[in-house]
């Protein structure tokens, strides 16, 4: 392997991606963050790219890119949006567009480093779903997109676990973020109702995400792999409305 890890993380400039990169950094790895606007940290090991991961095209043009600058062993497909719509008034663009974010820019950036893992015999992949995969309302494209995500965990993890590269899923709860206050005010009486809610009584932080990341790129961690874990504060376990 080379003097450095690098890890690649999609979305890493804001929200739940930014404290993943933070973790990272802290960790020791080179980290390239791809994202739609540049990050408000700096860092000597920070590499950012500017782009709109629904882009293919230029997706996978920055994917190859980074391909022969760096060796990636590790990706974290972060990025994502919600576009909220009861079914009644669910555009086809909303699900195209998150088609493309969610699952093709995954499918590019994983085929893009897969041959540096496969040689190095080693890599961990973790790819963000959601809580809303059992069930939210407006979430008809959200949510579509991100239990595609778990099955291609799944399946990721089946062709890849001989060459040394692990595949598992982080599937968040509410989690306090721009994107998140955008719709509930983080000091709002409803954000107060939905945290008494929760099993766990809070509100998740990014922080909680970006343990639970740190975890499986691990590489101590290279018996696990196919799985999804839920870190949503218990409300997987049953339905509330957001």
């Amino acid at each position: 392997m080379t003097d450095m890890k690098t890890a690649v993380v999609t979305g890493g400039s804001a929200g739940i991606g930014a404290a993943i990169t933070k973790q990272l950094l802290a960790d020791g790895y080179r980290v390239i963050s791809l994202a739609r606007r540049p990050a408000d940290f700096d860092h000597d090991n920070l590499v950012s790219y500017e782009i709109d991961l629904a882009d293919m095209a230029e997706t996978k043009r920055i994917a190859e890119e980074i391909a022969a600058k760096y060796e990636v062993t590790v990706l974290v497909n972060n990025a994502g949006v919600i576009r909220p719509n009861l079914i009644e008034d669910v555009k086809l663009e909303d699900l195209n567009y998150l088609t493309n974010l969610h699952l093709g820019a995954m499918i590019l950036l994983t085929q893009a480093f897969l041959p540096a893992m496969k040689k190095n015999h080693f890599g961990r992949i973790v790819n963000m779903s959601t809580r809303a995969v059992v069930g939210l309302a407006t979430r008809t494209s959200y949510a579509g997109t991100k239990a595609a995500i778990i099955s291609m965990t799944r399946t990721w993890a089946m062709e890849l676990g001989h060459h040394g590269i692990t595949v598992n899923a982080i599937a968040p709860g509410p989690i306090v973020t721009d994107m998140f206050t955008e719709v509930i005010p983080e000091e709002s009486e409803k954000a107060k109702a939905l945290a008494e809610s929760i099993p766990v009584k809070r509100l998740g932080q990014a922080d909680d995400i970006a343990r639970a990341t740190a975890f499986f790129v691990n590489p101590d961690n290279s018996f696990i792999t196919g799985q999804t874990l839920f870190v949503c504060g218990g409300t997987s376990l049953g339905s509330i409305a957001l």
